[in-house]
């Protein structure tokens, strides 16, 4: 464990925040809305969520160097977890061969769609299986550095097919905004079929 030394007085200084926030509304030099929402936010179940999280890493994390180094990478480990809670991922970097078979996955989406491009089946047994290095749920951000965020489909398809030897992609994992997406067509192809 980490030596900590002074402990971190974060919840006495959201306190104290508020505080001179309600003193500057009383002051009325300052426009009270925009102080309310910041007090607002402040006070809200999520910053004292976040803060708790901050605490326990902060306590945890064996980092040596200055505070603020350990600051910077307690912040940067509190962000992380509160992003994998939520099913979001760091972007990361995955290189594929290219061989006769393709690339051994599917993707969906795109901006026709209303929907980001996702990787919506591996192939058992493809490049991407053996591979191990993509997921059902990664979302599709390049293709050997050009940027597929809010492109059509056949934008990223035709970069996949182009791709020579090797395919660098970037991806990140959200499986529950794939899992939303998936619904989402669903309940379209559904409807349609229920059109006469």
């Amino acid at each position: 464990m980490a030596s900590t030394g002074e402990p971190l007085t974060l919840a006495r200084d959201v306190n104290r925040a508020v505080e001179l926030l309600d003193s500057l509304q009383r002051c009325g030099e300052f426009q009270n809305n925009k102080l309310a929402a910041l007090q607002k936010v402040l006070q809200s179940d999520f910053c004292n969520a976040v803060r708790e999280v901050y605490e326990h890493v902060y306590e945890t994390v064996d980092i040596s160097g200055s505070p603020e180094i350990r600051a910077n990478a307690t912040a940067k480990a509190t962000v992380a977890a509160f992003a994998a809670s939520e099913g979001h991922a760091h972007p990361r970097v995955v290189d594929l061969p290219k061989t006769e078979e393709g690339l051994g996955f599917n993707v969906m989406g795109g901006k026709e769609q209303n929907s980001p491009i996702y990787i919506s089946r591996i192939i058992p047994g493809g490049v991407a299986d053996r591979h191990g290095g993509l997921k059902r749920g990664d979302q599709l951000l390049s293709v050997n550095g050009v940027n597929v965020e809010g492109e059509h489909h056949e934008k990223a398809v035709d970069l996949l097919k182009a791709a020579q030897a090797t395919v660098k992609l970037v991806v990140r994992y959200t499986p529950r905004v794939l899992e939303e997406m998936e619904a989402r067509f669903d309940k379209q192809r559904t409807s349609r079929r229920r059109t006469p």
